[in-house]
């Protein structure tokens, strides 16, 4: 059956009876793990392979956010701590060079422990440049405060999830680093102009343009589009992301259940798609509302189906590595930034 057009998530560590049929039946394009459905990295990994037999595609990608800090799904006792993308930032404002080599290696890090467990994407890197004022939702996850700084280590960390096997995803493009509110309850509201957003907030996303993975930013930027959110927008979508920004790969959806956003599951869904959203993400395993998903997209197709697919096809085998010196390295890297966890030592 051809894949359609979202990504969903499921309510627990095993796939359900009523579950397995809507797989079957809906065959989305990938799936996204959350804390919910982790417990050891046995059960993941039968996790990720039973949802890629119930769609019968053994390549399906899975995708789970693991950027390290707040933001992570794997953690101890099974899998080791990683740091925010702050403590990154305060060793390349000391040394360039060993700041980037410090994220590259922990993005090589974390691929490694998705890739033994067949998640094949992660939603890094954040490319948010944040400012004074703004709401703590990016915070410590963000690189840097200046578009050089976000960049660098933004490419750095890309470069350690690709040598890994492990796709990138660009977030949240235009750019979350204003948002006034956590966009997971509210929805921001952003007044700045629209120069002032191109030279910042858009120029780091511009510079990272070619990755082949996006998600979009639950939103509004006042000055281009005062009415809807970027991914409700196909202004925001059509001059702004593919516009101005130049990011061709495939566009999804922050979670469509979130509290940014107004409506109905399904009408966010034919929203978004309506302004040039390429994939709907679900996340909350809510079951009603992944079949409002589902009833509402359609088979992935035309450019969005291309791209896609150009997507996929950017993931590579794993370039070698000894994980247990790797982490080693990357312990004594981050010595005196960030408390790494001892496990961290071992392979």
């Amino acid at each position: 059956m051809a894949e359609h057009a979202f990504i969903t998530g499921l309510s627990g560590n095993k796939i359900t009876a009523a579950e397995r049929s809507f797989l079957r039946e809906s065959s989305p394009w990938g799936l996204i793990l959350f804390k919910r459905n982790v417990m050891t990295p046995d059960q993941v990994a039968a996790l990720v392979k039973d949802f890629r037999d119930a769609i019968g595609r053994a390549d399906a990608p899975v995708l789970i956010d693991q950027e390290g800090g707040r933001v992570a799904r794997l953690g101890p006792p099974h899998w080791p701590d990683y740091p925010p993308g702050t403590a990154y930032g305060r060793i390349y404002e000391r040394d360039a060079a060993s700041g980037l080599a410090a994220a590259r290696l922990g993005a090589r890090l974390i691929a490694s422990d998705l890739g033994a467990l067949g998640i094949t994407v992660d939603c890094l890197p954040i490319a948010d440049v944040p400012s004074i004022g703004a709401d703590p939702i990016i915070g410590d996850r963000a690189y840097g405060t200046s578009v050089l700084q976000v960049v660098a280590i933004a490419r750095a960390i890309t470069q350690g999830l690709m040598e890994g096997g492990v796709l990138p995803v660009l977030k949240h493009i235009p750019g979350h680093g204003r948002a006034n509110v956590d966009s997971h309850l509210k929805l921001p509201v952003v007044d700045t102009d629209r120069d002032v957003l191109t030279s910042s907030d858009f120029a780091a996303f511009r510079e990272l343009a070619d990755l082949p993975l996006g998600m979009t930013a639950h939103v509004v930027y006042a000055a281009i589009d005062p009415e809807r959110p970027a991914t409700t927008s196909a202004i925001m979508i059509g001059d702004v992301i593919r516009g101005v920004i130049g990011f061709d790969g495939a566009l999804m959806t922050d979670d469509i259940a979130m509290g940014a956003l107004s409506g109905s599951i399904a009408q966010r869904t034919r929203a978004s798609l309506a302004a040039g959203c390429d994939l709907i993400l679900h996340c909350n395993g809510n079951l009603d509302q992944m079949q409002q998903v589902a009833a509402n997209v359609g088979v992935l197709a035309g450019a969005a189906a291309e791209r896609a697919a150009r997507a996929l096809s950017a993931r590579a085998q794993p370039v070698p590595i000894d994980l247990r010196a790797a982490r080693q390295a990357f312990s004594h890297m981050m010595d005196g930034v960030w408390p790494v966890n001892a496990r961290m030592g071992s392979a």
